[in-house]
Protein backbone atom coordinates (compact mmCIF):
# COMPACT_ATOMS: atom_id res chain seq x y z
CA UNK A 1 0.00 0.00 0.00
CA UNK A 2 1.01 3.59 -0.61
CA UNK A 3 0.84 5.83 2.45
CA UNK A 4 0.72 9.62 2.27
CA UNK A 5 1.24 10.54 5.91
CA UNK A 6 1.38 9.39 9.51
CA UNK A 7 -0.07 10.27 12.91
CA UNK A 8 1.86 10.03 16.18
CA UNK A 9 0.01 7.80 18.65
CA UNK A 10 0.92 6.87 22.26
CA UNK A 11 -0.18 3.24 21.79
CA UNK A 12 1.15 2.32 18.34
CA UNK A 13 3.85 5.00 17.98
CA UNK A 14 2.98 5.90 14.37
CA UNK A 15 -0.21 5.27 12.42
CA UNK A 16 0.18 5.65 8.67
CA UNK A 17 -2.69 6.57 6.38
CA UNK A 18 -3.42 6.51 2.65
CA UNK A 19 -5.01 9.32 0.60
CA UNK A 20 -8.38 7.53 0.67
CA UNK A 21 -8.19 7.07 4.44
CA UNK A 22 -7.26 10.75 4.94
CA UNK A 23 -10.30 11.83 2.94
CA UNK A 24 -12.57 9.64 5.10
CA UNK A 25 -10.93 10.91 8.31
CA UNK A 26 -11.44 14.52 7.23
CA UNK A 27 -15.19 14.08 6.74
CA UNK A 28 -17.31 15.84 9.44
CA UNK A 29 -19.22 12.60 10.13
CA UNK A 30 -15.92 10.99 11.14
CA UNK A 31 -14.45 14.06 12.89
CA UNK A 32 -17.54 13.95 15.12
CA UNK A 33 -15.96 10.91 16.83
CA UNK A 34 -13.45 13.28 18.46
CA UNK A 35 -16.36 14.50 20.57
CA UNK A 36 -17.52 11.07 21.76
CA UNK A 37 -15.44 9.64 24.59
CA UNK A 38 -14.41 6.04 24.34
CA UNK A 39 -15.41 5.33 27.96
CA UNK A 40 -18.42 7.62 28.47
CA UNK A 41 -18.36 8.64 32.17
CA UNK A 42 -15.15 6.87 33.22
CA UNK A 43 -13.21 10.14 33.25
CA UNK A 44 -15.06 11.08 36.44
CA UNK A 45 -13.21 8.21 38.14
CA UNK A 46 -10.09 8.02 35.96
CA UNK A 47 -9.44 11.69 35.07
CA UNK A 48 -7.14 10.94 32.12
CA UNK A 49 -9.72 8.75 30.36
CA UNK A 50 -10.55 11.55 27.95
CA UNK A 51 -9.69 9.57 24.83
CA UNK A 52 -12.32 9.34 22.13
CA UNK A 53 -13.79 7.01 19.53
CA UNK A 54 -11.71 8.98 17.01
CA UNK A 55 -8.28 7.78 18.08
CA UNK A 56 -9.58 4.28 18.84
CA UNK A 57 -10.85 4.08 15.25
CA UNK A 58 -7.43 5.12 13.94
CA UNK A 59 -5.83 2.44 16.10
CA UNK A 60 -8.24 -0.23 14.91
CA UNK A 61 -7.43 0.73 11.31
CA UNK A 62 -3.72 0.40 12.05
CA UNK A 63 -4.01 -3.06 13.60
CA UNK A 64 -6.40 -4.30 10.90
CA UNK A 65 -3.81 -3.18 8.38
CA UNK A 66 -1.05 -5.12 10.15
CA UNK A 67 -3.25 -8.23 10.16
CA UNK A 68 -4.16 -7.75 6.50
CA UNK A 69 -0.53 -7.34 5.47
CA UNK A 70 0.46 -10.47 7.40
CA UNK A 71 -2.26 -12.52 5.71
CA UNK A 72 -1.37 -11.00 2.32
CA UNK A 73 2.23 -12.20 2.67
CA UNK A 74 0.96 -15.67 3.63
CA UNK A 75 -1.30 -15.79 0.56
CA UNK A 76 -4.66 -15.76 2.39
CA UNK A 77 -5.49 -12.31 0.99
CA UNK A 78 -5.05 -11.88 -2.73
CA UNK A 79 -4.39 -8.15 -3.15
CA UNK A 80 -3.34 -4.94 -1.45
CA UNK A 81 -6.74 -3.56 -2.44
CA UNK A 82 -8.40 -6.00 -0.02
CA UNK A 83 -6.06 -4.81 2.73
CA UNK A 84 -7.10 -1.23 1.98
CA UNK A 85 -10.80 -2.14 2.23
CA UNK A 86 -10.11 -3.95 5.50
CA UNK A 87 -8.38 -0.86 6.91
CA UNK A 88 -11.22 1.46 5.89
CA UNK A 89 -13.81 -0.92 7.32
CA UNK A 90 -11.96 -0.95 10.66
CA UNK A 91 -11.64 2.84 10.52
CA UNK A 92 -15.43 3.14 10.18
CA UNK A 93 -16.52 0.37 12.56
CA UNK A 94 -17.51 2.89 15.28
CA UNK A 95 -18.77 5.73 13.08
CA UNK A 96 -22.38 5.06 14.10
CA UNK A 97 -21.91 5.46 17.85
CA UNK A 98 -24.14 7.98 19.56
CA UNK A 99 -23.28 10.25 22.49
CA UNK A 100 -21.68 8.41 25.40
CA UNK A 101 -21.19 5.39 23.10
CA UNK A 102 -22.86 2.21 24.34
CA UNK A 103 -24.99 4.12 26.83
CA UNK A 104 -26.92 5.80 24.05
CA UNK A 105 -27.46 2.40 22.51
CA UNK A 106 -29.30 1.40 25.70
CA UNK A 107 -31.55 4.43 25.21
CA UNK A 108 -32.14 3.50 21.56
CA UNK A 109 -33.09 -0.04 22.58
CA UNK A 110 -35.93 1.25 24.78
CA UNK A 111 -37.37 3.54 22.10
CA UNK A 112 -36.45 2.12 18.68
CA UNK A 113 -35.27 -1.04 16.95
CA UNK A 114 -32.16 0.75 15.69
CA UNK A 115 -28.59 -0.03 16.76
CA UNK A 116 -25.39 1.96 16.35
CA UNK A 117 -24.44 -0.52 13.64
CA UNK A 118 -27.61 0.31 11.69
CA UNK A 119 -26.73 3.99 11.96
CA UNK A 120 -23.15 3.23 10.98
CA UNK A 121 -24.29 1.51 7.79
CA UNK A 122 -26.46 4.51 6.95
CA UNK A 123 -23.55 6.91 7.50
CA UNK A 124 -21.23 4.82 5.33
CA UNK A 125 -23.74 4.37 2.49
CA UNK A 126 -25.84 7.57 2.63
CA UNK A 127 -23.62 10.40 3.88
CA UNK A 128 -20.74 12.22 2.18
CA UNK A 129 -18.47 9.36 3.30
CA UNK A 130 -20.18 7.27 0.64
CA UNK A 131 -19.10 9.79 -2.02
CA UNK A 132 -15.51 9.68 -0.77
CA UNK A 133 -15.45 5.89 -0.92
CA UNK A 134 -16.87 5.79 -4.44
CA UNK A 135 -14.43 8.46 -5.64
CA UNK A 136 -11.60 6.20 -4.45
CA UNK A 137 -12.96 3.09 -6.15
CA UNK A 138 -14.62 1.44 -3.14
CA UNK A 139 -18.17 0.14 -2.87
CA UNK A 140 -19.78 1.66 0.26
CA UNK A 141 -22.06 -1.38 0.68
CA UNK A 142 -19.05 -3.71 0.71
CA UNK A 143 -17.27 -1.51 3.26
CA UNK A 144 -20.40 -1.27 5.45
CA UNK A 145 -20.90 -5.06 5.46
CA UNK A 146 -17.27 -5.62 6.39
CA UNK A 147 -17.37 -2.94 9.10
CA UNK A 148 -20.22 -4.72 10.87
CA UNK A 149 -19.33 -8.38 10.45
CA UNK A 150 -21.49 -9.18 7.43
CA UNK A 151 -18.90 -9.77 4.74
CA UNK A 152 -19.04 -13.09 2.89
CA UNK A 153 -15.34 -13.50 3.71
CA UNK A 154 -15.66 -14.75 7.27
CA UNK A 155 -12.08 -14.34 8.42
CA UNK A 156 -12.09 -10.66 7.39
CA UNK A 157 -15.11 -10.12 9.66
CA UNK A 158 -13.11 -11.62 12.53
CA UNK A 159 -10.32 -9.11 12.01
CA UNK A 160 -12.80 -6.27 12.55
CA UNK A 161 -14.68 -7.73 15.55
CA UNK A 162 -14.26 -10.83 17.70
CA UNK A 163 -11.76 -12.51 19.94
CA UNK A 164 -8.82 -11.84 17.61
CA UNK A 165 -10.02 -8.49 16.32
CA UNK A 166 -8.33 -5.17 15.70
CA UNK A 167 -11.04 -3.66 17.88
CA UNK A 168 -10.05 -5.49 21.06
CA UNK A 169 -6.32 -5.26 20.30
CA UNK A 170 -6.61 -1.47 20.26
CA UNK A 171 -9.16 -0.68 22.95
CA UNK A 172 -7.56 -2.82 25.69
CA UNK A 173 -4.10 -1.19 25.63
CA UNK A 174 -5.61 2.24 24.86
CA UNK A 175 -8.13 2.13 27.72
CA UNK A 176 -5.44 0.77 30.04
CA UNK A 177 -3.04 3.56 29.10
CA UNK A 178 -5.50 6.41 29.54
CA UNK A 179 -7.10 5.13 32.75
CA UNK A 180 -3.77 4.18 34.29
CA UNK A 181 -5.02 0.65 34.98
CA UNK A 182 -2.27 -1.91 34.45
CA UNK A 183 -4.39 -4.72 33.01
CA UNK A 184 -4.64 -4.09 29.28
CA UNK A 185 -1.31 -5.34 28.00
CA UNK A 186 -1.70 -7.12 24.65
CA UNK A 187 1.10 -8.68 22.59
CA UNK A 188 -0.78 -8.01 19.36
CA UNK A 189 2.31 -8.26 17.19
CA UNK A 190 2.72 -11.90 18.26
CA UNK A 191 -0.99 -12.60 17.75
CA UNK A 192 -1.03 -11.01 14.30
CA UNK A 193 2.12 -12.76 13.09
CA UNK A 194 0.60 -16.08 14.23
CA UNK A 195 -2.69 -15.69 12.32
CA UNK A 196 -3.66 -18.32 9.77
CA UNK A 197 -6.86 -19.00 7.81
CA UNK A 198 -8.81 -22.27 7.55
CA UNK A 199 -12.36 -22.93 6.34
CA UNK A 200 -12.93 -19.18 5.83
CA UNK A 201 -12.16 -18.62 9.53
CA UNK A 202 -9.30 -17.00 11.34
CA UNK A 203 -6.96 -19.47 13.03
CA UNK A 204 -4.06 -18.99 15.43
CA UNK A 205 -0.77 -20.81 15.56
CA UNK A 206 -0.56 -22.93 18.70
CA UNK A 207 2.61 -21.11 19.76
CA UNK A 208 0.58 -17.92 20.32
CA UNK A 209 -2.03 -19.41 22.69
CA UNK A 210 -0.26 -17.88 25.69
CA UNK A 211 -0.64 -14.44 24.12
CA UNK A 212 -4.34 -15.10 23.51
CA UNK A 213 -4.78 -16.27 27.10
CA UNK A 214 -3.10 -13.11 28.37
CA UNK A 215 -5.37 -10.89 26.24
CA UNK A 216 -8.57 -12.61 27.40
CA UNK A 217 -7.53 -12.34 31.05
CA UNK A 218 -6.66 -8.68 30.50
CA UNK A 219 -10.10 -8.02 29.03
CA UNK A 220 -11.78 -9.70 32.00
CA UNK A 221 -9.73 -7.67 34.49
CA UNK A 222 -10.51 -4.42 32.66
CA UNK A 223 -14.22 -5.15 32.95
CA UNK A 224 -13.88 -5.63 36.69
CA UNK A 225 -11.55 -2.71 37.35
CA UNK A 226 -12.74 -0.11 34.82
CA UNK A 227 -15.77 -0.82 32.65
CA UNK A 228 -17.95 -2.10 35.51
CA UNK A 229 -16.37 -0.04 38.30
CA UNK A 230 -19.21 0.87 40.65
CA UNK A 231 -18.55 4.62 40.48
CA UNK A 232 -18.07 4.58 36.70
CA UNK A 233 -21.40 2.83 36.43
CA UNK A 234 -22.95 5.35 38.83
CA UNK A 235 -22.09 8.14 36.39
CA UNK A 236 -23.38 6.06 33.49
CA UNK A 237 -26.68 5.27 35.24
CA UNK A 238 -27.21 9.01 35.63
CA UNK A 239 -26.51 9.62 31.96
CA UNK A 240 -28.71 6.73 30.90
CA UNK A 241 -31.72 7.86 32.92
CA UNK A 242 -31.30 11.53 32.04
CA UNK A 243 -31.13 10.81 28.28
CA UNK A 244 -34.14 8.51 28.50
CA UNK A 245 -36.16 11.08 30.44
CA UNK A 246 -35.15 13.95 28.12
CA UNK A 247 -35.96 12.12 24.92
CA UNK A 248 -39.59 13.30 24.75
CA UNK A 249 -38.50 16.96 24.97
CA UNK A 250 -35.33 16.79 22.87
CA UNK A 251 -36.01 14.02 20.35
CA UNK A 252 -32.68 12.34 21.08
CA UNK A 253 -33.76 9.06 19.50
CA UNK A 254 -34.68 10.70 16.20
CA UNK A 255 -32.37 8.62 14.01
CA UNK A 256 -32.41 10.88 10.95
CA UNK A 257 -28.79 11.50 9.96
CA UNK A 258 -28.95 15.27 10.46
CA UNK A 259 -30.16 14.92 14.03
CA UNK A 260 -27.99 11.91 14.91
CA UNK A 261 -24.78 13.47 13.66
CA UNK A 262 -25.44 16.54 15.82
CA UNK A 263 -25.40 14.40 18.97
CA UNK A 264 -22.04 14.35 20.75
CA UNK A 265 -21.24 13.97 24.44
CA UNK A 266 -21.06 17.61 25.50
CA UNK A 267 -23.70 18.83 23.05
CA UNK A 268 -26.19 16.29 24.39
CA UNK A 269 -25.31 17.02 28.01
CA UNK A 270 -25.68 20.77 27.42
CA UNK A 271 -29.09 20.28 25.80
CA UNK A 272 -30.36 18.25 28.75
CA UNK A 273 -28.95 20.66 31.35
CA UNK A 274 -30.59 23.54 29.44
CA UNK A 275 -34.00 22.08 30.26
CA UNK A 276 -33.34 23.78 33.65
CA UNK A 277 -35.96 21.87 35.63
CA UNK A 278 -37.18 18.32 35.89
CA UNK A 279 -35.72 14.88 36.51
CA UNK A 280 -33.55 14.74 33.39
CA UNK A 281 -31.98 18.17 33.95
CA UNK A 282 -31.28 17.43 37.63
CA UNK A 283 -29.49 14.17 36.82
CA UNK A 284 -27.51 15.72 33.97
CA UNK A 285 -26.46 18.71 36.07
CA UNK A 286 -25.42 16.49 38.97
CA UNK A 287 -23.43 14.34 36.54
CA UNK A 288 -21.71 17.39 35.08
CA UNK A 289 -20.82 18.64 38.56
CA UNK A 290 -19.81 15.15 39.74
CA UNK A 291 -22.50 14.81 42.38
CA UNK A 292 -22.81 11.11 41.72
CA UNK A 293 -25.26 8.51 42.95
CA UNK A 294 -24.13 6.28 45.83
CA UNK A 295 -24.00 2.50 45.53
CA UNK A 296 -25.78 0.89 48.50
CA UNK A 297 -25.95 -2.70 47.27
CA UNK A 298 -23.81 -4.80 44.97
CA UNK A 299 -24.16 -8.40 43.90
CA UNK A 300 -21.82 -10.10 41.44
CA UNK A 301 -22.55 -13.44 39.86
CA UNK A 302 -20.53 -15.40 37.35
CA UNK A 303 -22.98 -17.52 35.34
CA UNK A 304 -22.62 -20.12 32.64
CA UNK A 305 -26.00 -19.67 30.97
CA UNK A 306 -27.26 -16.87 28.72
CA UNK A 307 -30.38 -15.94 30.72
CA UNK A 308 -30.66 -12.27 31.49
CA UNK A 309 -29.78 -11.15 34.99
CA UNK A 310 -33.01 -9.27 35.71
CA UNK A 311 -35.62 -7.99 33.25
CA UNK A 312 -36.38 -4.24 33.11
CA UNK A 313 -39.87 -4.67 34.56
CA UNK A 314 -38.38 -6.58 37.49
CA UNK A 315 -35.86 -3.80 38.06
CA UNK A 316 -38.72 -1.30 38.21
CA UNK A 317 -40.50 -3.54 40.75
CA UNK A 318 -37.34 -3.74 42.88
CA UNK A 319 -37.00 0.06 42.76
CA UNK A 320 -40.62 0.51 43.82
CA UNK A 321 -40.36 -1.92 46.75
CA UNK A 322 -37.11 -0.39 48.01
CA UNK A 323 -38.46 3.15 47.71
CA UNK A 324 -41.64 2.21 49.55
CA UNK A 325 -39.62 0.69 52.37
CA UNK A 326 -37.43 3.79 52.54
CA UNK A 327 -40.40 6.15 52.46
CA UNK A 328 -39.18 8.04 49.39
CA UNK A 329 -40.23 8.48 45.77
CA UNK A 330 -39.13 5.63 43.48
CA UNK A 331 -37.36 8.12 41.18
CA UNK A 332 -34.62 8.34 43.85
CA UNK A 333 -33.82 4.60 43.60
CA UNK A 334 -31.92 3.17 40.66
CA UNK A 335 -31.63 -0.59 40.16
CA UNK A 336 -28.95 -1.34 37.60
CA UNK A 337 -28.31 -4.75 36.05
CA UNK A 338 -25.11 -4.96 34.01
CA UNK A 339 -23.98 -7.95 32.01
CA UNK A 340 -21.06 -8.79 29.78
CA UNK A 341 -19.79 -12.08 28.40
CA UNK A 342 -16.41 -12.79 29.94
CA UNK A 343 -15.29 -13.87 26.46
CA UNK A 344 -15.43 -11.51 23.45
CA UNK A 345 -18.34 -11.79 21.02
CA UNK A 346 -17.86 -13.20 17.53
CA UNK A 347 -19.04 -11.23 14.46
CA UNK A 348 -22.35 -13.14 14.74
CA UNK A 349 -22.74 -11.75 18.32
CA UNK A 350 -22.24 -15.14 19.99
CA UNK A 351 -19.81 -15.60 22.83
CA UNK A 352 -16.41 -16.87 21.73
CA UNK A 353 -16.50 -20.52 22.80
CA UNK A 354 -13.61 -21.84 20.72
CA UNK A 355 -10.61 -20.88 18.65
CA UNK A 356 -9.13 -22.53 15.56
CA UNK A 357 -5.60 -23.66 16.32
CA UNK A 358 -2.93 -24.48 13.75
CA UNK A 359 0.05 -26.71 14.47
CA UNK A 360 2.34 -29.05 12.54
CA UNK A 361 -0.41 -31.65 12.17
CA UNK A 362 -3.05 -29.31 10.78
CA UNK A 363 -5.91 -27.15 12.08
CA UNK A 364 -8.34 -28.11 14.82
CA UNK A 365 -10.97 -26.38 16.95
CA UNK A 366 -10.09 -25.88 20.60
CA UNK A 367 -12.63 -24.81 23.24
CA UNK A 368 -11.38 -21.67 24.97
CA UNK A 369 -12.05 -23.52 28.21
CA UNK A 370 -9.07 -25.73 27.34
CA UNK A 371 -6.75 -22.74 27.57
CA UNK A 372 -5.20 -22.58 31.08
CA UNK A 373 -6.88 -19.98 33.33
CA UNK A 374 -9.51 -19.04 30.72
CA UNK A 375 -11.89 -21.82 31.81
CA UNK A 376 -12.24 -20.20 35.21
CA UNK A 377 -13.63 -16.95 33.73
CA UNK A 378 -15.75 -18.25 30.85
CA UNK A 379 -19.45 -17.52 31.07
CA UNK A 380 -21.19 -14.26 31.89
CA UNK A 381 -20.14 -11.49 34.23
CA UNK A 382 -23.35 -10.23 35.87
CA UNK A 383 -23.83 -7.41 38.37
CA UNK A 384 -26.84 -6.03 40.19
CA UNK A 385 -26.38 -2.72 41.96
CA UNK A 386 -28.71 -0.36 43.75
CA UNK A 387 -27.91 3.37 43.64
CA UNK A 388 -29.51 6.35 45.32
CA UNK A 389 -28.80 9.99 46.10
CA UNK A 390 -26.48 10.91 48.97
CA UNK A 391 -29.27 12.33 51.12
CA UNK A 392 -31.30 9.11 50.85
CA UNK A 393 -28.41 6.72 51.34
CA UNK A 394 -29.11 5.51 54.91
CA UNK A 395 -32.86 5.02 54.39
CA UNK A 396 -32.32 3.11 51.14
CA UNK A 397 -29.59 0.93 52.66
CA UNK A 398 -32.00 -0.16 55.39
CA UNK A 399 -34.76 -0.85 52.89
CA UNK A 400 -32.46 -2.80 50.57
CA UNK A 401 -31.59 -5.22 53.38
CA UNK A 402 -35.27 -5.94 53.90
CA UNK A 403 -36.19 -6.23 50.22
CA UNK A 404 -33.15 -8.03 48.81
CA UNK A 405 -31.71 -9.59 51.94
CA UNK A 406 -28.22 -9.42 53.35
CA UNK A 407 -25.93 -10.31 50.45
CA UNK A 408 -23.31 -11.67 52.84
CA UNK A 409 -25.65 -14.29 54.30
CA UNK A 410 -27.70 -15.29 51.25
CA UNK A 411 -26.23 -17.40 48.52
CA UNK A 412 -28.40 -16.13 45.69
CA UNK A 413 -29.90 -12.92 47.11
CA UNK A 414 -31.97 -11.10 44.54
CA UNK A 415 -32.14 -13.99 42.08
CA UNK A 416 -34.17 -16.06 44.54
CA UNK A 417 -36.60 -13.27 45.35
CA UNK A 418 -36.96 -11.50 42.02
CA UNK A 419 -35.99 -14.07 39.41
CA UNK A 420 -39.47 -14.22 37.97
Amino acid sequence: MDFSGEITDPIHRYIRFSDAEKQVIDEPAFQRLRRIRQLAGAHLVYPSAQHSRFEHSLGAMHIAGLAGESLLVKGYIDSAETVQELRIAALLHDVGHGPFSHLFEEVLETKTSTSHEDIGKKIITKSAISDVLRANGHNPEVIANLSFGQSKVGFLNEIISGGLSADIMDYLPRDSYFTGAEYGKVDYHRLISSMEVANNRLALNKSALNSLESMLISRYEMFKAVYFHKTVRSAEVMLLHSMTAADADLGLTDVSLDNYLSLTDEATLDRICALKTGFAAKLATDYRDRRLLKCVYERILHKRDRRRLVERKTLRLIESEIAQGAGIDSSFVFADASRAPSMPLTPSKEEMYSVLVADKTGVYEMPVSDIPLVESISGFFDMLRIYTTAENREAVERSVKKVLGDQESQDMGVWKQHGR
